[in-house]
């Protein structure tokens, strides 16, 4: 018996027909995972000055070490649709738990080679994490994929908001432990891991789906808008997560304090990213949601470096605001501008691919910066720089059109 049948235009097969609680279940499992996509980070910036003060690392080599797994999002992104269609989303996204929750816990072993190694286990995982959940958005909620997207996104912010809140008070209660600070975030994942490994083992392999490739995406000018405007402002939340309690440690606030002020900013996010997405996608187009975002993102950060400490909770909050909408009106662009879930996968793969290679240099001239100069003032020229290419990318991306890649049916493919 043949698998069903592709339609002559190309476009993705129907989702699978599931019940309303196998929905609801689909939907919560794909935000515990999202949530374990982003304590990696976090978790990370608020203990980088005891790093910094407890063992060899220097600022430079911060800067690298923040670097790393944004970088590896980008090198790792493009393999995760080819990864997907091999072994299947839910099987693969097994694996990804599996990944992270092993570079999670290598990182608390104590010494820099663990360290820098688990950090790039742990980013490429949530790479292919990050690629996937737009296409099994757009495969199994097509109706609901706006709100789908701001629930996931907002379970990414939860997640990092956490880390950045819990990590040090963690580390202390281990006497200052910065290994089991960062070890801990481990557990999550393996939690995550045990309750989604019963769904993805039964659902249909991929060897039984027909296989699909997609064309015409990369010579697209407006995939390569949604691409630079995906990379620049996750240049702006990954300098947000890897210096924000850094500089405001600089600044004179205490580590707990710092971490509570990063956490404030991304549980604003959690509410940004549930409410942008929706409304969003009520409009005609997203051009103005998305430049007005990325100014609000870059001029809230630049106010947390020369603000008045008296305020910076005020400019936290406000940083937050455009950081979390600016994310998930990142991330609902991919779906909206997808024709089906195999180009939403593809394009997921190519903007997160490309734009988090460029992403990587944010948070390492921001190192670069303040090891050249002793001061974090200087990356200010650097989030404005941000800010303005964001909201110019957004403004294309956020057109109402429809890149013109087509999927294509490899080859016909039958049941056994």
């Amino acid at each position: 018996m043949t698998s069903t049948e592709i339609r002559a235009d190309g476009a993705a097969m129907a989702a699978p027909v599931r019940s309303r609680a196998a929905a609801i279940l689909l939907g919560f499992s794909l935000m515990l995972i999202a949530y374990n996509l982003r304590p990696l980070f976090s978790s990370l910036s608020v203990l980088l000055p005891d790093l910094l003060r407890q063992t060899s690392l220097t600022s430079a080599g911060a800067g690298y070490l923040t670097t790393l797994p944004v970088l590896c999002l980008g090198l790792f992104a493009p393999l995760a649709p080819r990864i997907s269609q091999r072994l299947g989303p839910e099987r693969t996204l097994l694996a990804v738990l599996f990944f992270l929750m092993a570079g999670t816990a290598l990182r608390g072993m104590g010494d820099m080679y663990s360290l820098f190694i688990g950090t790039a286990l742990g980013g490429a995982a949530i790479a292919t994490g990050n690629v996937l959940l737009p296409s099994v958005v757009k495969r199994d909620f097509p109706k609901q994929a706006a709100l789908m997207t701001g629930l996931y996104t907002m379970a990414l912010c939860g997640g990092a908001a956490s880390a950045a809140a819990f990590t040090l008070p963690i580390a202390h209660y281990f006497g200052g432990s910065w290994s089991i600070g960062l070890a801990v975030w481990a557990v999550p994942a393996a939690l995550v891991l045990l309750a989604w490994a019963p769904q993805s083992l039964r659902a249909e392999h991929a060897s039984r789906q027909a296989r699909r490739s997609v064309s015409g995406l990369w010579r697209d000018p407006l995939a390569w808008q949604v691409t630079f405007f995906m990379g620049l402002q996750s240049a702006l939340a990954y300098c947000v997560m890897g210096w924000m309690a850094p500089i405001l440690r600089d600044r004179g606030m205490d580590g707990v304090g710092a971490g509570l002020v990063v956490s404030v900013s991304i549980i604003v996010q959690v509410f940004t990213c549930l409410l942008v997405p929706p409304l969003a996608a009520r409009c005609r187009d997203q051009r103005l949601f998305n430049a007005a975002l990325a100014l609000i993102a870059g001029g809230g950060f630049i106010g947390l470096l020369f603000a008045p400490l008296s305020t910076i909770w005020i400019w936290a909050v406000f940083q937050g605001i455009g950081q979390g909408g600016l994310f998930a009106i990142a991330m609902t662009v991919i779906v909206l501008r997808s024709p089906d879930s195999h180009v939403a996968a593809h394009l997921s793969g190519m903007a997160q691919g490309v734009g988090y290679v460029l992403a990587a240099f944010g948070p390492l001239l921001v190192g670069v910066l303040h090891s050249a100069t002793g001061s974090y003032r200087a990356a200010a020229w650097l989030f404005a720089a941000l800010g303005v290419a964001a909201a110019v990318n957004g403004w294309g991306a956020g057109r109402a059109m429809l890149v013109k890649a087509r999927s294509h049916a490899k080859a016909a493919v039958h049941d056994t």
